[in-house]
């Protein structure tokens, strides 16, 4: 039974196990005393992710509930393990214990108020010595959580703490899909993009039991790398615009002749790298709009209120005025620069800046023509 909620099960706690004989044991002992403690009907489901040693013995003995998940992967062992819950109510936590299973009752609590999602913090609580590696502790977490508050826009203080709780309700809202350690990246970014009820609790963390299965640099890059794919803005709407701007600025400025500066002249070359500048930010921008709205139109992300506005404004015959607009406007320039040339009887003639100029303005319209056709084909509308 697989999503349902049982009459007899308030909470279901959730732990994937991989290789972990030496701690299993004793987090499902600890889990056990609480339920006991605090007079709760719940289950533990052990979601064993191809394990060589007895874990798998141990939890069935513990009396776990055992599912095995052979795709090896953080998220997917805990897809596979929330797929068997019962509960109205889901905690979530590593099984090599590290993190307090005595604190599930503050997690039930903020639950039972009535929030949708709530995140441990191992920061606002204590942290025991040797829980966590120094480059960890100093350096990996608060940069990626640091991202996740500026990408996000939320006030949470460890994305990566692996205590978690959240409703049945909540995790079918977030429709979960990542199989690797950015699982974790993922449910926060799902929780926040679909405006879940969250709250952060201190909890204590300790030395884990057995060995660590992270890979620092390549499991961090997987989670920069799923933040940057899920806010378009910060990867190609902020640097796009800035690159514009700056690439446009310079560009009008160099127009007029070379200016001084640090010593030197800077004038032709530096219009050349300026309008490189402007046609590859225009590029960017281009690309987050396409990437924007095939994944708002496939579910990755939700639609926003600068979507939603650009879809309402936007028409194909507006991309291809102004497109036209821009493209033309260079070509007056060109033509311009041709009938100097010719009633010069095609001597020479110092042109460049403007050559530049007017050719990085034919390649921005053109640009904006043939996008306009591929924007219009994402946002056609389909049953």
């Amino acid at each position: 039974m697989g999503l349902k909620m049982s009459d007899n099960i308030e909470i279901s706690v959730v732990l994937p196990c991989l290789n972990e004989e030496g701690a299993i044991g004793g987090c499902i002992e600890k889990i056990k005393e609480v339920f006991i403690r605090d007079g709760l009907k719940g289950e533990i489901i052990v979601a064993d992710n191809g394990s060589t040693d007895h874990s798998r013995e141990i939890s069935e003995l513990k009396g776990a509930v055992v599912v095995y998940e052979p795709f090896q992967g953080y998220g997917a062992a805990y897809l596979r393990g929330l797929e068997a819950v019962r509960g109205k109510y889901i905690v979530i936590a590593d099984s090599d214990n590290t993190y307090d299973f005595y604190s599930i009752s503050s997690f039930l609590e903020k639950l039972r108020q009535g929030y949708d999602f709530v995140m441990g913090s191992r920061f606002k609580g204590k942290m025991h010595k040797k829980a966590m590696p120094w480059m960890n502790r100093y350096i990996g977490n608060p940069i990626l959580s640091g991202m996740c508050r500026l990408f996000f826009r939320t006030r949470l203080s460890d994305i990566h703490c692996g205590m978690r709780g959240f409703t049945l309700e909540a995790y079918q809202k977030m429709k979960l899909k990542s199989l690797g350690m950015e699982f974790a990246t993922e449910m926060v970014v799902a929780a926040l993009q679909n405006n879940l009820k969250i709250c952060e609790i201190p909890i204590n963390y300790y030395p884990r039991q057995g060995e660590s299965k992270l890979k620092p640099f390549s499991d961090a890059w997987r989670h920069v790398r799923f933040m940057l794919l899920y806010s378009p803005a910060w990867l190609y709407f902020i640097p796009g615009i800035l690159g514009m701007v700056v690439g446009i600025s310079l560009s009008l400025f160099l127009l007029k002749g070379p200016f001084l500066f640090l010593g030197r002249y800077w004038g032709t070359h530096l219009m050349v790298f300026a309008s490189l500048l402007c046609i590859l930010s225009y590029q960017i921008f281009h690309m987050g709009v396409f990437a924007h709205s095939f994944a708002i139109r496939e579910g990755f992300l939700k639609a926003d209120s600068l979507t939603s506005f650009f879809q309402r404004h936007f028409t194909l015959e507006k991309g291809l005025i102004l497109g036209g607009i821009v493209f033309l406007a260079g070509s007056g320039v060109t033509l311009f620069i041709f009938i100097e040339w010719f009633s010069k009887n095609f001597g020479a003639l110092y042109r460049i800046r403007e050559s530049i100029f007017a050719m990085t303005l034919i390649i921005i319209g053109l640009q904006t023509v043939f996008s306009s056709f591929f924007i219009s084909l994402l946002f056609l509308k389909r049953k």
